[in-house]
């Protein structure tokens, strides 16, 4: 009878034993595997490349021309008209927010946006003219169409016709269309290409203030020669009449 019951708790024991070498190894396992991780991590983070910062694009200098203060003499850098058709204003409208945005920072007479509300028309137009260096009309079949636009042609032109101050932009319309009174003007064509349009305004109104700055320069420097010339001519004159003042007097 103990023999039977020896033999039956053998298996018994026997299994209860056995979990115990599982658990040990399950235990390790998880130990194993988080070092492995570990050393492989280390071992990539030593040989990844080191991520370099991107170099910023610099923007190009402002030119001198714009902070010079022959610019500030006038309040406005463009005066832009147009006509009243909603296609010419949003063309426009476009167009200076072109020329004001950064880098280029024009300050822009916007027919329709910077009008004074209530006042006359005609004042207020040749108003903007006194006060901007340069007149853009955009020239389309609406404008030709329109009287008033017509008026502002002729009286952009009666303040300067070869003044160089006048910058005619043609959209939209044929050379045949193309108003007599502008056959001298050299003309920007908006329709080809609006977005190199823009840019050669730009560069026009750049190169105006540019050369207006020269032109200045030139004068002040002819002023002070002439200056100079005169007080040497009044000094020699002076020297002259002492030296005849001697003379007689030693006679």
């Amino acid at each position: 009878m103990n023999g039977w019951f020896q033999k039956l708790m053998k298996p018994r024991v026997s299994l209860s034993t056995r979990p115990e070498h599982k658990d040990t190894d399950a235990s390790v396992s998880p130990i194993r595997s988080f070092t492995s991780s570990c050393s492989s991590s280390s071992s990539s983070s030593r040989t990844s490349p080191e991520i370099k910062p991107n170099k910023t694009h610099r923007s190009k200098p402002t030119p001198p021309a714009l902070n010079s203060p022959q610019r500030w003499k006038r309040k406005y850098d463009l005066l832009v008209c147009h006509s009243c058709a909603d296609s010419d204003t949003e063309e426009a409208t476009r167009l200076v927010s072109f020329l004001e945005d950064s880098p280029r920072g024009l300050r822009c007479f916007l027919w329709q946006r910077d009008v004074c509300v209530g006042a006359a028309v005609f004042t207020e137009f040749c108003q903007a003219v006194q006060d901007s260096h340069l007149q853009a009309l955009l020239i389309t079949p609406s404008f030709l169409r329109d009287e008033l636009c017509r008026y502002m042609m002729h009286q952009t032109l009666a303040e300067g016709p070869m003044s160089n101050r006048l910058i005619p932009l043609v959209h939209n319309l044929s050379h045949s269309e193309y108003p007599q009174e502008l056959r001298f003007c050299f003309y920007i064509d908006l329709s080809a290409n609006t977005d190199r349009g823009y840019t050669r305004i730009n560069q026009t109104v750049i190169q105006y203030l540019e050369d207006l700055v020269k032109n200045e320069k030139g004068e002040d420097n002819n002023v002070d020669s002439s200056c100079n010339k005169s007080s040497e001519e009044v000094n020699s004159q002076k020297d002259a009449l002492c030296d005849d003042g001697s003379a007689t007097e030693g006679n």
